[in-house]
């Protein structure tokens, strides 16, 4: 009796539902997205231009214009005024933000200096001061022929980026020749 009672309420469905027809087939997962194209060629580039930076650290040059513990450094670019320039000089313009590279190997000091610089540029900080040291800390911090390789560093570092307006040794107030003043460019402002 029960069958038959399954069969009556089977045959109940069916004609409630009427005519039916199968479900298509689940389209198959959409498949993970490949990955984005590196430039592995430019990739090599830098890390070649930064090794050849590195190494001309210790490359002994004729008149390379290596800088001695004392030396102030200055580099300022054309389109910067020259007031602006004094006033940085004389240290009227204030620092809002510092790195003591004191204690840093030349590979960590670069990295940190980029970082650093790149961390400034992010939050528009327009004069940052850099502690690079004069280079008397001993055979750790100056090269074969007694420079100071971080003050040196910080210098063609700073020469080789375009968002650098100026920079100059700090008074002797804010760390004198062992330390630098730099004026960052504004950030640009996207449309």
């Amino acid at each position: 009796m029960a069958d038959e009672r399954d069969d009556d309420d089977a045959a109940l469905f069916r004609s409630a539902v009427g005519p039916v027809r199968p479900l298509p087939d689940n389209a198959p997962p959409p498949a993970a997205p490949k990955p984005k194209p590196r430039a592995r060629m430019a990739e090599r580039d830098e890390e070649q231009a930064r090794d050849d930076f590195r190494h001309a650290l210790d490359v002994s040059l004729a008149g390379s214009g290596e800088l001695e513990a004392g030396d102030a450094l200055s580099y300022r670019r054309e389109e910067l005024p020259l007031p602006t320039f004094r006033r940085l000089r004389r240290g009227e313009i204030s620092a809002q933000e510092e790195l003591d590279l004191h204690g840093s190997d030349v590979r960590e000091a670069e990295a940190l200096l980029r970082a650093f610089l790149r961390d400034a540029r992010e939050h528009g900080l327009g004069c940052v001061r850099i502690i690079h040291g004069k280079g008397r800390g001993g055979a750790d911090y100056v090269d074969s022929r007694g420079l100071p390789v971080l003050k040196n560093l910080v210098d063609r570092l700073l020469r080789q980026r375009s968002d650098i307006l100026a920079f100059h040794s700090a008074p002797p107030t804010q760390g004198g020749t062992g330390a630098v003043l730099v004026l960052l460019a504004p950030p640009l402002r996207r449309r």
